[in-house]
């Protein structure tokens, strides 16, 4: 599995229990967080289907034991009119919707449940810079030379998948024109435990609760000459355009962290599958990050992929089998794009 993110390692966790070895491989070492340190800039909203993936593999209590804020309620409106959507977990009989974790904590646990199999072990830091596909199986050539035989190759491996890009497997592209700024704020009141999203002419800005009562994250899609101009403003300017675009429903905005900005880009693998080879995660596609869909969509390629491998040695193919991967690419593919084109839209 190249590529030991919060995709690669839960792809991992979900295959311990099948007789398969597994080395994961990634670009940095995975470090435990300390619960004291500031909040990541980068923070997903985990569905209630994500964390029963986490709790099947073992990962949850890893992820409860530092930190973690779980959401009972969703605002969403229109900077024009007056439209707009509540959701309350309560209305559907659950204690919350969702969890917003941040991405190294869910990367550490997910990969450190990965390794509590004997048969796993992680490869960092370490590059794939080479593939090469022979009747039974690829050979993996890492940045250190060595050269691994693999029967089944994961590109995990993120948006600039090296997987992709050596197999090689052609992507569609849709450039937003728009670029997320993402950062930690505090505000004057306190959150409640919602999560926050207004719809801007220039893009959508969602405020979304941290464990600290008083901290968001923030996840704020701009055209990119208005992004632009807010990362070059200072911290009183961006909060007082924060405080101007979001309104008074959580009163002053007292304090930001430095802001981190990329842009946005929809991309979509034209296939999924090739003998011995399969992409998830980040590496088949990206969508707008305006509904926190884009983890959980990887979290389901990871889950049903694992299935359909556990299936497969069940009938005694090989994970690469190309029928088992076929099952994969069928079952992900098409609920994928519908996600991706209904975010577009």
């Amino acid at each position: 599995i190249a590529g030991a993110g919060m995709v690669g390692s839960l792809l991992a966790a979900a295959l311990k229990d099948l007789p398969l070895d597994i080395l994961l491989i990634d670009s940095a070492p995975v470090t435990p967080p300390a619960a004291d340190a500031p909040y990541e800039p980068r923070v997903s909203a985990i569905s209630r289907a994500s964390e029963n993936m986490f709790h099947h593999v073992g990962a949850w209590d890893r992820v409860t034991a530092v930190r973690y804020s779980p959401y009972t309620r969703m605002e969403v409106r229109e900077e024009e009119g007056g439209a707009e959507l509540v959701f309350n977990a309560g209305d559907v009989g659950e204690s919350h919707l969702g969890c917003l974790v941040e991405n190294r904590l869910m990367q550490w646990a997910l990969t450190s449940a990965a390794l509590d199999n004997p048969r796993a072990r992680l490869l960092a830091p370490a590059r794939v810079v080479g593939l090469e596909r022979y009747a039974t199986h690829w050979e993996v050539l890492l940045d250190s030379g060595d050269r691994i035989k693999a029967g089944l190759v994961v590109g995990a491996d993120g948006a600039q998948s090296a997987v992709r890009r050596l197999a090689p497997v052609s992507m569609q592209a849709w450039d937003y024109r728009q670029k997320a700024i993402v950062c930690t704020v505090r505000t004057e009141k306190m959150h409640g435990a919602s999560a926050r999203q207004i719809f801007l002419k220039t893009g959508p800005l969602a405020l979304l609760p941290l464990p600290d009562p008083n901290l968001c994250s923030i996840v704020w899609s701009a055209a990119h000459d208005r992004a632009d101009q807010l990362m070059r403003m200072d911290d009183a300017g961006f909060l007082l355009a924060l405080g101007q675009a979001f309104g008074d429903t959580l009163g002053r905005m007292e304090w930001v962290d430095r802001r981190h900005a990329f842009p946005l880009v929809a991309r979509h693998a034209e296939r999924y599958a090739l003998p011995g080879l399969v992409l998830i995660g980040d590496a088949a596609h990206n969508i707008h990050p305006l509904a926190g869909q884009g983890v959980n969509l990887g979290f389901l390629d990871a889950a049903v992929l694992a299935e359909e491998i556990g299936r497969g040695l069940d009938r005694g193919l090989p994970p690469g089998h190309q029928a088992v991967l076929g099952r994969y690419a069928r079952r992900r593919r098409g609920h994928n794009a519908l996600i991706m084109h209904s975010m577009t839209g």
